[in-house]
Formats: C-alpha cells, structure tokens, sequence
C-alpha cells in the first residue's frame, strides 16, 4: 500500500484557549485577563488582519500537507526515485512536523510566539523555494523536512497568538471557525490545486507558489500581530525533556508511516515502536519531576483538555482515512485522474468550509460546543456508514455526492471541539497546549492511515485469492477499512458524551 504511505501527510487544525491567570489551579473553564493587542484605538481592525495573515500562513502550510499527493507520479518520473524512496516526499515533512509541534509550542511560550511564527513562515518559505529548485531525490527529501521544521513553529503558536486577539467568546467563535476552515478544506484544496498546477505549469509550482504567499505574510504580520516577549530563558527549557518527546515522537511517526511496507509484526516495527513508548514514557516521568518542564502535566488534570485530546485521535484517525482512502477508491476503483479526483472531492471541502464559517459558531454560542461536537460526530458516523455499501459501480451523483454533503459534520465538529481542547490551559501554557492539540492530530491522521490502509490491503489479498475481480477485491477492502472508522467514530461520541463538559460561559 505504498500508496497510502505516499498520502500520509495532512492537515493541521489550530486551536484557542480560555486560560487562566499564573499560579491559579487549572479546571475545565479557566479564564483569563482581557489582553489589549497592538495598535490600541486600531486594533480591532488589525486584529482581523492579522487574524488573516495567520490564517494564510496556516492554510499555506496544510495545503503543502496534500498537494504533493496529486504530483508524486510526474516527481518521480523526473528525479528517478524509487518506489520506496518516493514514499519519503510525504514522510520527512510528516516526521519533521509531527514531532517538533509539541516543542516548538513551549519554546513560542518562553521566547514569545510572534517570534516563532515569524521564525517559522520564514524557513518554510525558503525550503519551498529549495523544494522546487530540487534536482534530485535527496536534496527534495531534506527540502521538505525544513518545510516540515517551519510548518512546526509557525502552526504550533498560531492559536496562542490568537488567544491574545480574541478575547470575547462571540469574537473568538468566529475566529475559531477561520481556523477551523483552513484545517477542515485544506488538505481537499490542496488536492485540486496540486492536480491543477501539476498539469499546467509542472511539480515545482506546487513548491514555488509558496513564496508570494509566504513573503506577503511575513511581511503584514511584523506589523499586525501583537508584540510578546514570552515567559523568558528564566522559565526552563528542559532540554533533556524536549530531546526524549521530539526523539519519541519522531520515531514512533517513523515507525507508523513505514507499517504498510513492513507489517504490525515485524521486528522493526516491535524494535521502532518499543523504543519510541520507552522514550515517550521516560518524557512523562522527566515531565513529573523537572523544575521547568516542558510538558506541565497539569494541563492534563482538565478532563477537558485530555478529553478532547482522545476524541481528537480517534476523529481524526477515521475522518484523515475518509480523504486518503476515497481518493484512491475514485482513483483506483473509478478510474478517476488526480485533477478529477481533487475535484469530485471539492463539495466535501465547500460544504465544510461553509458550515465552519458560517454555521458552527453560531450553533455553540446558542447550544453549546458539547452539543454542537456531538451532533457533528453523528453525522460523521453517518458518512462513513455510507461508505460500508458503496458500490463497485458507483454513480457519483447518488453514491458518493451525499457522502461529501455529510461531511458537514466536520464543520462543526472541530470548531466545537479545538474550543473544548483548549477550554482548561493556563495563559502561560497556552503555546505548549496548542502544541499538544495538533501533535494528537497528527498522531491521529498517522495511525488512522497505516491501521486503516492496512485492513483494507489485507481484505483486498483475501478477495483476490478467492477469485474476486481486481475492481471487487479493492472495494471491499475499503469497505472494511470504512467499518473500522465507523468504530472510531463510535468511539469518539461515547468518549465526547461521557468525558467533555460544557465549559462555563462569561
């Protein structure tokens, strides 16, 4: 299921904070003081433009998560990668993104998070521009690894810099829905632009576009987002701490991109995978004693924060493995091109964004983000438990257009619940919180592909033993790969129902 491995990067969702003045005990609806942002008398404006830059950072960095995908054939064709080799396009920026988002959340918390995500956009734009230039495989693969590393700083702070621009809940709704969008259509965009771009201009244009986007950002926010010099030096950076969660993560990544190549039962993936829970368990005990860690694990005293958290995996696992595997069903199934697939794709990416900027906030201020995360996890069961019958013969307009129109419920489901993540950080935890929410996320879209694809590769070997046509034997792979999900999501409701509280209002 190479595949699957070569589709394994995605998107990224911000999160927010109701966090509550140092040295108070953190709860479920912790609050802090009203942060005035930079420009006084102005700032109202510029709090929507800088809202705006950061949303443009955000979004160019998750659409660079899936718009590789559609360009991986004419990438290889002229660079001469391997099929294995190809696979590591997606996986250096995934590792690299995936295991410096915690770290670089706490470091924007100690030397101030305009800083980092200026930092950030800037080495993800230079390695955009190193990206296209790329003439052979290794230079692309370390090019999207420093793409991964900017990716890191810049999305990890996003969302603590908009704790200080959002203050009132109506106010920070709306914002949370921008965020929202950018993290739910994303990755669907990302698909047709790639296909598009790929065609007309060729692969280094999915790269090189990166820079106009990149520069205009950094040079608004410089002047919009506001100014914080963070905790200081003086607070601890726990650098044993920070090397055993960055090391952990990054192997335990490594160890679940490769499963589809190497089996759950390989020695390498016993050997990888051990060594990354020794590593990630020696993090939590460093954590519980360090006199700065890098991690307070009181942030996970907040039922919820660690609850949101775990409804974030099992979500993310089956909602990340909705996109991967029906794109190659189109694909694979269907006969569908790259731009064809983006594009019957794109209702699903409409109707998300329309609900996330349009609907969601709405709904939780009247009912509250609780119940709003509960209705979107309903219809997401739904549109999975559609996918368990799809045909091999599939009419787009009666099979798969009611799929992509349900998947509104991610619309509303991840505003509600990037609200309820961060419902119980403290103001000086909010970067490292943040940090904490798109780490599951990525942790979530990792093993929802690798244990996902991997039931569906070995139903689709059954089928073609017993005599099944090619068509047949992968449908019902993915049918089974579709199931599973509809059990995570399950999963994620009981979770949500019994663990998340409303978290008070103002």
């Amino acid at each position: 299921m190479s595949e699957l491995s070569e589709l394994s990067a995605g998107t990224t969702a911000p999160v927010t904070s109701r966090a509550a003045p140092a040295g108070q005990a953190s709860g479920d609806a912790l609050e802090q003081p009203p942060v005035e942002p930079a420009g006084g008398g102005a700032g109202d404006r510029r709090r929507w433009v800088a809202l705006g830059v950061i949303a443009s950072g955000t979004l160019m960095t998750i659409l660079d998560g899936s718009i590789v995908t559609v360009a991986m054939p004419a990438i290889q064709r002229d660079l001469g990668f391997s099929a294995a080799g190809l696979s590591w396009v997606v996986n250096a920026y995934l590792l690299a993104f995936g295991s410096l988002l915690l770290l670089a959340g706490r470091l924007g918390d100690l030397f101030g998070r305009k800083r980092m995500f200026l930092a950030g956009t800037a080495v993800f734009t230079g390695a955009s521009v190193l990206a296209g230039l790329a003439g052979s495989p290794e230079l692309l693969i370390a090019a999207r690894f420093l793409q991964g590393v900017g990716s890191a700083a810049a999305t990890a702070v996003a969302l603590g810099i908009l704790v200080t621009l959002f203050t009132e809940p109506a106010e920070r709704g709306r914002a949370i829905a921008v965020f929202s969008f950018t993290g739910a259509a994303g990755a669907t965009l990302g698909q047709v632009l790639g296909g598009i771009l790929t065609d007309l201009l060729g692969w280094h244009w999915i790269f090189f576009i990166n820079l106009p986007i990149g520069v205009a950002a950094l040079a608004i926010a410089r002047s919009v987002l506001p100014v914080d010099r963070g905790l200081g030096r003086a607070a601890g950076a726990d650098v044993l701490g920070a090397l055993l969660v960055t090391a952990g993560l990054g192997l335990g990544l490594h160890t679940v991109v490769n499963v589809g190549a190497r089996g759950w039962t390989s020695p390498a993936t016993l050997g990888y995978g051990g060594l990354a829970v020794l590593l990630l368990a020696g993090f939590v005990a460093r954590q519980a004693t360090a006199a700065s860690p890098l991690f307070p694990l009181r942030i996970l005293r907040s039922r919820n924060v660690a609850g949101a958290n775990l409804v974030q995996v099992l979500m993310v696992a089956a909602c990340f493995a909705f996109q991967v595997l029906v794109a190659l069903y189109l694909q694979q199934v269907l006969g569908y091109g790259a731009a064809a697939t983006g594009l019957a794709m794109l209702p699903a990416a409409v109707i998300i964004g329309a609900v996330s900027l349009g609907v969601s906030a709405r709904l939780a201020a009247r009912f509250g983000e609780r119940n709003v995360l509960l209705a979107g996890l309903v219809l997401l069961v739904g549109v999975l438990g559609l996918l368990t019958r799809v045909p091999v013969r599939a009419d787009y307009l009666t099979d798969l257009l009611p799929v992509m129109l349900l998947t509104a419920g991610f619309g509303l489901a991840l505003p509600a619940l990037t609200s309820l993540g961060m419902s119980g950080a403290r103001s000086d935890d909010a970067g490292v919180a943040s940090g904490l929410f798109n780490t599951t996320q990525q942790l979530g879209m990792a093993v929802g592909v690798a244990v996902l694809a991997t039931l569906a590769a070995g139903r689709t070997e059954e089928l073609l033993a017993a005599g099944a046509s090619q068509p047949a034997a992968l449908t019902g792979g993915f049918r089974l790969a579709f199931a599973v999900a509809v059990g995570l999501l399950v999963a994620a409701l009981a979770v949500a129902f019994t663990v998340l509280r409303q978290p008070a209002r103002r």
